[in-house]
């Protein structure tokens, strides 16, 4: 298996492909690891993808939990706060960090050179690609130009993707591009602040403030037609903020796109993050979105590569995984219109509909947690209520030892029963069952009992419920 691309969601890939007992050859262009920061944000349904890899804990541990969101007009006074607090959480995890990129890949590269079956070749640009019904073959230039085969390959090489360019997949627009330039600062006299992300709601020039580690922020800001990262006086920007003392790490203009690859499959040849789907950053799941894509794909890649199931199963990689991130960015695109967009004019009618949110309970609720949409129904998700959505993750006790629900359901299928039928998989994967009670082997928690309601789950290898029992 050639996985291309060793940034996070090409790394995190390896480590679930090689866990599974998949050897992994991860092929990277650039011949160090890049330095600044980028990805920011993550949340709890996302730290169950690199708790599977065998890293969340070294990967909370090196961010901080974020408070959650506030919207606040040009003065920063606040227009409306959505807080995430961790006893809302129902995954295990903080329901949302911020974190350093380079903090991240570091935890990852340390992962991957502790796990047996990875390599990782830096300095390779992959420059042709030839595939049949056999394998695929990538030419590969490096220090000598060679060829690497592979039974599949997964782009992970960003939105950029010359893996992408080299089977002819098009990204399709989902909306305008939005240009804001990115600001990344130590501020050691900073202020206290509140530990979340910051959205100004200003009609002059949106922007937005988040507190990342330690001592370094984040400031965002929409250029207007015309400017660059070098015309906009980025003192004056910082000034509301009265932080004149920041030391720069980078300032750099970036391009939001709201885009979804026409194909992500194209025979032995797979995508996966920015290769296949771009966000603007407005709910926080550009890199989220990745890592659910490398989730999935890895247990299909290694009941395929394994013979237990056919090649078909991995069409409902892009099945599953396109309407999600759609609707993702939709949301993404329809909350940063109604925080960012418009003038004075669209400013008093934010306010006023931000007064009626904030007193309708669901959708506070949905601003204050990190619950995703539910896959689509199809061959591997059924057709009640909860399937194609996460099985919650509570701490649970087995044997007089508590741990987390993940680490008891194993990395294949698992039928999670309080004695009702049984569910059997549509492929031939092992199952798991996992049996709620308080005799020898069986999981005791009162939280997963009542969620359950009598009722017996089939959950997926990605923690993705595929069907339910009646009661």
């Amino acid at each position: 298996m050639v996985v291309v691309g060793a940034g996070p969601v090409g790394l995190t890939a390896a480590l679930l492909l090689a866990r599974r007992g998949v050897p992994v050859l991860v092929l990277e262009r650039y011949p160090e690891p890049y330095p600044l920061p980028r990805a920011v944000h993550l949340d709890d349904e996302v730290l169950r993808v690199l708790q599977d890899a065998g890293v969340a804990d070294e990967v909370v541990a090196a961010g901080r939990p974020m408070a959650g969101m506030r919207l606040v007009d040009r003065h920063l006074r606040t227009l409306a706060e959505f807080p995430r607090r961790a006893e809302d959480g129902v995954h295990g995890w903080p329901p949302g960090i911020l974190f350093r990129q380079p903090d991240l890949e570091a935890v990852l590269r340390a992962a991957v050179a502790a796990v047996p079956g990875i390599e990782v070749r830096r300095g390779c640009t992959v420059t042709g690609l030839m595939q049949d019904d056999d394998g695929v073959r990538l030419t590969v230039d490096g220090r000598t130009e060679r060829s690497v085969s592979a039974a599949y390959v997964l782009g992970c090489d960003g939105a950029g993707s010359t893996v992408r360019e080299l089977v002819g997949v098009r990204m399709r627009d989902l909306g305008r591009p939005d240009r804001w330039l990115v600001v990344d600062a130590r501020w050691p006299s900073a202020p206290p602040v509140w530990p979340g992300v910051h959205q100004v709601s200003d009609p002059a020039r949106a922007a937005t403030f988040m507190p990342i580690t330690g001592d370094r922020y984040r400031w965002e800001f929409r250029l207007h037609a015309g400017e660059t990262a070098d015309s906009v006086g980025l003192p004056a920007l910082l000034a509301r903020w009265d932080a004149a003392d920041v030391e720069v790490e980078r300032a750099t203009a970036y391009e939001y796109r709201a885009a979804v690859a026409d194909r992500w499959r194209v025979g032995r040849v797979l995508l996966a993050g920015d290769a296949a789907h771009l966000t603007p950053p407005f709910i926080g799941q550009g890199l989220g979105l990745g890592l659910r894509d490398v989730h999935q794909l890895a247990w299909k890649l290694d009941s395929v590569l394994a013979g237990r199931a056919d090649d078909g199963l991995l069409d409902t990689y892009g099945s599953e995984r396109a309407p999600h991130a759609r609707a993702l960015i939709g949301v993404a695109l329809r909350l940063g219109g109604l925080m960012t967009g418009g003038g004075r004019a669209a400013a008093a009618v934010r306010r006023v509909v931000l007064a009626g949110y904030r007193r309708v309970p669901v959708a506070a609720a949905l601003a204050r947690g990190s619950r995703t949409p539910a896959l689509r129904r199809g061959p591997l998700v059924g057709r009640s209520r909860r399937a194609g959505s996460l099985v919650p993750q509570p701490e649970v006790q087995v044997d007089g030892r508590r741990c987390r629900l993940d680490d008891v359901l194993g990395p294949d299928w698992a039928l999670l029963t309080a004695g009702g039928p049984e569910l059997p998989p549509p492929v031939a994967d092992p199952v798991r069952v996992v049996r709620l009670g308080s005799g020898p082997g069986e999981v005791r928690s009162p939280e997963l009992a009542a969620w359950l309601g009598g009722r017996t789950v089939l959950v997926r290898p990605d923690r993705i419920v595929a069907a339910v029992s009646s009661a």
